[in-house]
């Protein structure tokens, strides 16, 4: 009898400073707190309950369902059942999500929710309604007089209005028979719509706007979800001078299969001008893309791109963006397996337009050996082996095919092994030796290089890489100006030697599928880094390099605020076409401060005196109201008899200023100006305006080509809803063109 007065006296204590838990293992528990000095908790010990008024949390945890917080300003609690009735603004954290109203039923064991009034939701989505009722035993909640928005304020601006709406927890809302209202007007009607807590949701889109080559147009589009599998987006598109197109988006998300899509567009084009060449272009063009990307199991990719055009200029006219990340878009289909030390490769690559040149892979089968330590030795080893067909075709103009194709099949192999040292503790040295061995079948087609039947050509190298790191400390260094706390310099020299006796075979007297290609930069010279096997020629070579960091403490960060690596070859024996040293290349970059920001890349050439590359950039960004960055761009005229020659070079200055002037607006203006020829080539000023839940954009931009076809003049007005922004953060800068709907 006395323990019994004790524990009663216990718990009657607890609840007296404020706290009560209830918890018996492997089952739901109950917390319950005062929220402040007003607040009042009885306890029944008989039946079991708790009443609080004034103010209560209850923290609640249950061993399957997770954790839970609910608040308000009175609750009955049961915590035998886990039933808890609370009144006055209540809230229920659970499942990720936010539950409020003034009168809440819930049950923590079964989760049963019940309500006359409520509001749910997680940002970016929302949803109000009446009589909710839900639990656990269809893992859903449904309600009545219901709205979903993704403006989170009383009085939404738009907002999805349905008799009945069905939420899933963490997941989704789903409504049937509902209206889009902006304001109190009635826009559109869905038979059914889901929007779902990651903001994605059933929306359309439209881009108006007027451009020269278009006349007036609207693009527009309508994203749709069915499910958590399948969703997608459909065009359709008006432009004055060139009429109408469009076509739907499909995306399958697989789960370990990974993620599909299929894009389709169609346009009868009223005016279509004519290609690269002058030749016409027919009135009915399309395109056709189909991409696939999937981890099925551990460290086993598979991926396939297809893209097929019905013309060369379809995406320089209507989908200029795309056209300038990549012009020539490829179609391949590849398998690649990795383990710890070997990677295999499987790529087919067939041609699809015909009117872009490309090296067909029918298949190319390639097996990588990562360096790895040979047996128990200090030796390692590497390897490269590959197999396949392959077809070089020439670009087909006017339905004329050339008569230069030709293809063959290839087998390669390339073994090295180095011996990695360190002398004295600092100094590394890697000798190395290796061979490659490639046999190339009996090539067919008129334009094969090869005169005779198949041979094999074999290739040795060796060559040895020294470089050691050196470093010292100033911890002591101290610079506002600068913002430097503490500097580090660490330098690193490096020199690198390959040797390559004469092949018995030159490059020109085999086929040429991968050759070496025009390059701003310096292509690596040792191998397998060096992937050009067709163009592989002898070699006695030292690349010397000077890498020099300087690093300081910011924000609580090391990093640098100073990097400069200076590099060039010393070619002992140069070939055809090469002189004794090349060019001397230079990428520096300097922070002075975290907002400030110096860029330059550069190419020398030493012989005469003649610089080849030119780029720099500055960047700031002192604070969150303006920023500018300004650069220049300059490559030399490079017409030799190679084929690395760069043709013609350029000379541009490029200039992005962007200011915020309030929170609710801002402006963004970019520019490019042609120096060589003195003119403005492409400016473009984009107004911004917040409205609350959708951002809004006025582009205005202005291109001059100098060509027959005149200026082009651009304006459109997008706008995006802030819960499914169209564009990722910063991507609108990187891509202006999709300001203007291209």
């Amino acid at each position: 009898m006395n323990i019994q007065r004790a524990v009663t006296l216990l718990i009657l204590t607890v609840i007296c400073l404020g706290t009560f838990s209830s918890r018996a293992e492997g089952e739901s528990s109950l917390v319950i707190e005062k929220l402040n000095g007003d607040s009042q908790v009885e306890f029944f010990s008989k039946t079991k309950t708790a009443t609080a008024t004034n103010g209560v949390k209850v923290t609640f945890n249950h061993p399957t369902y997770g954790h839970g917080i609910l608040i308000a300003d009175s609750a009955d609690v049961d915590w035998e059942k886990g039933d808890i009735a609370a009144s006055g603004n209540v809230r229920i954290q659970r499942d990720e999500m936010v539950w409020a109203g003034d009168d809440i039923r819930y049950n923590i064991n079964t989760r049963k929710m019940e309500a006359v009034q409520f509001r749910a939701g997680k940002s970016p989505a929302f949803a109000s309604g009446e009589n909710l009722a839900g639990d656990l035993s269809n893992t859903t909640y449904s309600a009545t007089s219901a709205y979903i928005t993704t403006d989170d304020v009383a009085n939404p601006a738009t907002r999805i209005r349905a008799s009945v709406i069905k939420i899933v927890p963490g997941k989704y809302f789903e409504a049937r028979n509902a209206v889009l209202f902006v304001g109190n007007v009635p826009m559109f009607y869905f038979p059914f719509y889901t929007q779902r807590l990651d903001g994605k949701g059933n929306q359309f889109r439209f881009v108006p706007g007027y451009r020269s080559r278009y006349g007036p147009f609207l693009r527009s589009s309508y994203e749709w979800i069915a499910n958590d599998q399948l969703d997608g987006e459909l065009h359709a598109d008006y432009r004055q001078k060139r009429g109408f197109g469009g076509g739907p988006d499909f995306n399958l998300h697989l789960g370990r299969w990974g993620e599909a899509s299929l894009e389709y567009y169609f346009l009868n084009d009223l005016t279509p001008e004519r290609d690269n060449l002058g030749f016409d272009i027919p009135a009915n063009r399309q395109r056709f893309r189909l991409g696939y990307d999937a981890v099925p199991w551990t460290n086993l990719n598979l991926k396939a791109v297809m893209g097929y055009q019905s013309d060369e200029r379809i995406l320089q006219n209507f989908f200029e963006s795309e056209y300038r990340a990549n012009p020539q878009p490829s179609t391949f289909f590849e398998v690649n397996k990795t383990t710890d030390n070997f990677s295999l490769d499987v790529l087919a690559q067939p041609r699809v337009n015909e009117f872009f040149e490309t090296v067909e892979r029918l298949p190319d089968v390639r097996l990588t050996g990562f360096r790895q330590q040979f047996l128990d030795t200090p030796i390692y080893y590497e390897s490269e082996t590959s197999a396949g067909f392959y077809r070089r075709r020439f670009a087909i103009t006017n339905n004329i095919a050339s008569a230069l194709d030709y293809s063959g099949a290839r087998a390669d192999t390339y073994q090295q092994l180095t011996l990695p040292q360190t002398y004295f503790g600092w100094l590394n040295l890697t000798p190395r030796v290796g061979g490659r061995l490639s046999y190339y079948d009996d090539p067919s087609g008129a334009g094969a290089l090869a005169t005779d039947d198949a041979f094999a050509r074999g290739i040795f190298n060796t060559g040895a890489e020294l470089t050691f790191k050196a470093s010292q400390t100033w911890a002591g260094t101290r610079s506002r100006l600068l913002d430097l706390d503490g500097v580090r310099h660490i330098v690193q020299p490096s020199a690198n030697y390959i040797y390559v006796p004469r092949p018995n075979r030159f490059p020109g007297e085999s086929q040429m599928f991968d050759t070496e290609l025009p390059s701003l930069r310096q292509v690596p010279i040792e191998f397998p880094d060096y992937n050009a096997v067709d163009s592989v020629d002898s070699q006695n070579t030292m690349r010397f390099g000077l890498r020099n960091r300087f690093q300081t403490k910011r924000d609580g960060e090391i990093g640098d605020f100073l990097y400069w690596d200076v590099y060039s070859d010393w070619r002992m024996r140069p070939r055809v076409g090469q002189r004794t040293f090349s060019d001397l290349f230079s990428d520096f970059v300097i922070r002075p401060r975290n907002w400030l920001s110096l860029e330059s890349l550069t190419r020398y050439d030493i012989h005469d005196g003649l610089c080849r590359l030119s780029f720099h950039n500055l960047t700031l960004q002192p604070n969150e109201t303006w920023s500018w960055g300004i650069g220049h761009l300059y490559v030399r005229d490079d017409f030799a008899a190679t084929p690395t020659a760069l043709q013609g070079g350029n000379s541009y200055l490029t200039s992005t200023l962007f200011l915020r002037m309030n929170e609710n607006w801002g402006f963004r203006a970019t520019h490019q100006y042609e120096v060589t020829e003195k003119w403005l080539q492409e400016q473009t000023y984009s107004i911004y305006r917040d409205l609350r839940n959708w951002t809004a954009a006025l582009t205005f931009r202005i291109r001059d080509p100098h060509t027959t076809e005149g200026k082009d003049y651009a304006v459109a007005f997008t706008f995006s809803l802030k819960a499914s922004p169209r564009f990722k953060l910063g991507e609108d800068a990187i891509h202006p063109a999709r300001l203007l709907g291209y």
